[in-house]
């Protein structure tokens, strides 16, 4: 792109989205370079203090606030315990919320808020880490931070270079990159975002083997010795098509009600003379509980079936938890696209 100055009348909305995609650019060549070692030193005080119980308060005013308050909530979404604080409400009483030992972090382009810079003696004297992302390193915000970032754009791509376009768009992915930074320092896990985000599809998704299992009294079982009858009204009782068969809590096999019609055609009235351990799968597939719903799904359809019996440890020696059948795995499953 040339360096002359872009007639933005004739920019079409590509070229003022490759504005933005240059400012990220420029950002990744920084952090490759000069920043990366701040980056990772900010990225350690961030774990430090949430392994320590302290939080991350993340503050900035007008767009920059808002792209603070972003990142404060994905910070908080993979674990890393943290706030949003609008200067001039801590100026006028809720400077309270910060601690000895928690990190403010601040957003600020020029690094001359006003706002902002009211706070910078006062932190010191609360035993707050001031750190910050600033478009201008040598500013007063920048020069009062143990670590800045520096989030500078060549050009934004407003205009009259008045509104944070370019700018705001570093910062967010600038925030986005630290907090999955020190997600991973924090050893956060799959299981853990699953724990925070359990509404809407997200959560669904997300959902456990264990949250979804029929158990107790819910699930199906007979005794090896049960007799075609009972085993009928057993499987009608629960009304999962099948049932487990236990020796207390340990795992013999399955039935299916596709098993007993085959049985049915080959034996006749017969069949309802034999028991369950004559007639049973004494290899049923078998699931540990803390699976996602997706996995549980993805290994029914591999093998053709339709339940999973759900064991302490997903192997057939360890005490039956439950079974999941198919039906509570449907709306997981990928939708075919709607035709218009």
């Amino acid at each position: 792109m040339s360096d002359a100055p872009p007639n933005f009348a004739d920019l079409s909305p590509s070229d003022l989205v490759r504005i933005e995609a240059d400012a990220l650019n420029q950002l990744a060549h920084r952090l490759q370079g000069p920043q990366r070692e701040v980056f990772y030193r900010i990225a350690e005080i961030l774990t430090e203090a949430a392994k320590s119980g302290h939080r991350a308060i993340l503050t900035g005013a007008g767009k920059s606030g808002l792209i603070a308050r972003k990142i404060a909530a994905t910070l908080i979404s993979l674990g890393t315990p943290a706030q949003f604080l609008h200067p001039a409400d801590a100026l006028h009483g809720d400077l309270g919320i910060l601690h000895s030992g928690d990190i403010l972090l601040a957003l600020s382009y020029s690094g001359e808020t006003e706002e902002l810079l009211r706070l910078l003696p006062i932190l010191p004297k609360l035993g707050v880490t001031l750190l910050s992302f600033c478009g201008c390193p040598t500013s007063t915000l920048a020069s009062a931070s143990a670590h800045t970032l520096d989030v500078s754009v060549s050009r934004e791509a407003c205009a009259h270079q008045l509104a944070p376009t370019a700018s705001t768009t570093a910062m967010l992915a600038l925030g986005d990159a630290l907090a999955i930074d020190v997600s991973r320092r924090l050893n956060f896990k799959p299981h853990d975002f699953a724990e925070l985000h359990p509404g809407g599809q997200l959560g669904r998704r997300l959902a456990t083997v264990r949250q979804l299992m029929h158990s107790g009294d819910a699930l199906p079982h007979v005794s090896p010795s049960t007799k075609m009858p009972q085993i009928i009204h057993e499987m009608s009782a629960k009304r999962l098509g099948m049932t487990t068969v236990l020796s207390g809590s340990k795992l013999l096999g399955v039935l299916s009600d596709g098993d007993l019609r085959r049985l049915l055609e080959r034996n006749g009235p017969h069949a309802f003379h034999k028991s369950a351990s004559e007639i049973m799968n004494p290899a049923p597939r078998t699931i540990a509980p803390e699976p996602f719903a997706a996995d549980a799904l993805a290994l029914m359809e591999q093998h053709k079936i339709t339940a999973l019996i759900v064991t302490e440890d997903g192997t057939p020696a360890t005490p039956v938890l439950g079974v999941l059948h198919i039906h509570d795995l449907w709306e997981f499953a990928p939708q075919p696209p709607t035709s218009h």
